[in-house]
């Protein structure tokens, strides 16, 4: 009777033979790895170096960086590209038609179903500015800011779902668990600031986007580097001194804990996580008295609140967006590395507090424009007024875009992770200039096609950092924020 088991199995069985094998094995795959790394003239990565005592301390960058600092403004529920700034004529030709068969090669079914015929953008389309761009109604204040911003028409996303596709523009991940680009910058660059936060969220006043803090979070990086969400009207949470508590005393009982820990961490040299404990404690002491004054926007002049529209009686959530705003410009002034401004919520449900037309988007995005375009203007102006938008980078992004068709049976466009835009401004990028382009209908990127891998790349590229190399060793991976993708995009830089 034949054997059951093949001879090469019966070899397996050996044990010396199965050793003998099994090294040569993993000797020749470490010996390809180590040969095809040559071979690609790949570099190391780079970790920084932190020190456990100051983990924000500066740190240099790979190269001279363009950018010191990033506003990143998070319009969140899928602001339309087809109604603000893809302008696109043949949507004014074909409005109420089918899209053609010849682009679309099938009956389109997208995120909430099957598509209905084109529709025109719902606000018309001017130029504006020196450079003559066409922008919508919809965002006028901003549209006329046009000549300052670098546009990226041809942006891609991998989900066409809110939440992976929100945490893919944050993290450059649709899974959870990842850094945000937020924390991978101060992780690589640390601060120029010792008194607040290298990192700071500003969630919109309605409340928060779809994946909440993991926005903001720090994912498997140390704790240290996650962001702080401050609010112009939601102060830190329990950094005010109990009333029972003098300042005198408040200020002796920390003089005390300091020279304790100083005490044990002396006979305890080299514990890096009491280090960090101290660290963060101090840094927590010094925001007691820095992150109230930041917050205060009373020493604000009353032309200030106006441009920026935070003294509006009649639309108090644009007001206090507004605030939100002039409390991002004062931030980076202070020399926070990174903010991010949130516009949009989903505390309310679908396109009620953020930018998810689906069913009635003229109705809810002539509720929308308002609260953004004043106040994000405004702080455009200002960052420039005040000389920061030479070093500052400011990107304003969502995490998709949206059909150039209504959905059947709807007022409102679905889902398009294929095709849409966002901008950059500031440092290091060129003005009144447009990257890339989706088809005539502006449903598909066709030209210069870029991904949230490559914006990631460009982002980290003006800060200074090299992002293949820039990384942290988790789980027996180097781990990346572009992960093994990304190309800076080159034609948008200066």
């Amino acid at each position: 009777m034949p054997s059951p088991i093949s001879l090469p199995g019966i070899r397996l069985l050996d044990r010396r033979g199965f050793l003998r094998d099994t090294g040569s094995g993993l000797g020749g795959i470490a010996l390809a790895s180590m040969l095809g790394t040559a071979a690609s003239g790949a570099e190391p990565p780079i970790r920084p170096v932190i020190d456990p005592a100051r983990p924000l301390a500066p740190r240099a960058p790979h190269f001279p960086p363009r950018a010191k600092r990033v506003l990143v403004i998070f319009c969140s529920g899928a602001l339309s590209q087809v109604d603000t700034f893809d302008y696109k004529p043949e949507l004014l030709r074909r409005h109420d038609t089918p899209l053609p068969e010849s682009v679309s090669g099938e009956k389109v079914i997208t995120f909430q179903g099957e598509q209905g015929n084109l529709i025109k953008p719902q606000w018309e389309f001017r130029p504006r500015g020196q450079s003559g761009t066409m922008t919508s109604d919809l965002l006028p204040r901003l549209g006329a800011l046009a000549d300052r911003m670098c546009f990226i028409h041809s942006m891609t996303a991998k989900s066409n779902t809110h939440g992976p596709a929100e945490s893919q523009m944050a993290t450059g991940f649709t899974l959870d668990g990842f850094p945000s680009m937020g924390a991978w910058t101060t992780y690589a660059l640390g601060s120029e600031c010792d008194d607040l936060p290298a990192f700071v969220a500003i969630p919109d006043p309605r409340g928060v986007p779809q994946i909440g803090p993991r926005q903001w979070a720090s994912g498997f990086l140390p704790a240290v580097f996650q962001g702080t969400p401050l609010g112009a009207d939601r102060p830190v949470p329990n950094l005010a001194r109990p009333a029972s508590l003098s300042e005198a005393t408040d200020g002796a009982t920390r003089d005390f804990i300091r020279r304790l820990n100083d005490d044990h961490l002396a006979r305890n040299p080299g514990d890096s996580d009491l280090a960090a404990r101290i660290a963060a404690y101090e840094l927590a002491g010094r925001m007691q008295l820095s992150a109230p004054r930041v917050a205060d926007l009373s020493g604000e002049s009353a032309s200030t609140l106006t441009s920026y529209g935070a003294d509006d009686a009649a639309n108090p959530t644009k007001a206090r967006f507004a605030r939100n705003c002039i409390l991002a410009r004062k931030l980076l002034e202070q020399g926070v590395r990174f903010v991010q401004l949130f516009n949009g919520a989903y505390a309310m449900g679908e396109g009620v507090g953020n930018w998810d037309g689906h069913k009635t988007l003229v109705d809810q995005y002539s509720v929308h424009g308002p609260i953004l375009d004043q106040p994000a203007a405004a702080l455009l102006e200002d960052l420039e007024a005040r000389g920061l938008l030479d070093d500052t980078l400011v990107a304003f992004v969502t995490e998709f875009g949206r059909m150039p068709t209504f959905q059947k049976g709807a007022s409102g466009r679905d889902h398009n992770p294929a095709g849409f835009t966002v901008w950059l401004a500031g440092a290091g990028v060129k003005r009144a200039w447009h990257h890339g382009a989706t088809d005539e209908f502006g449903w598909k990127a066709v030209e210069d096609v870029c991904t949230i891998y490559d914006l990631h790349a460009t982002i980290l590229h003006l800060l200074g950092l090299d992002h293949t190399r820039l990384s942290y060793y988790h789980n027996g991976i180097e781990r990346r924020l572009t992960d093994v993708h990304g190309h800076v995009i080159k034609g948008v830089l200066a």
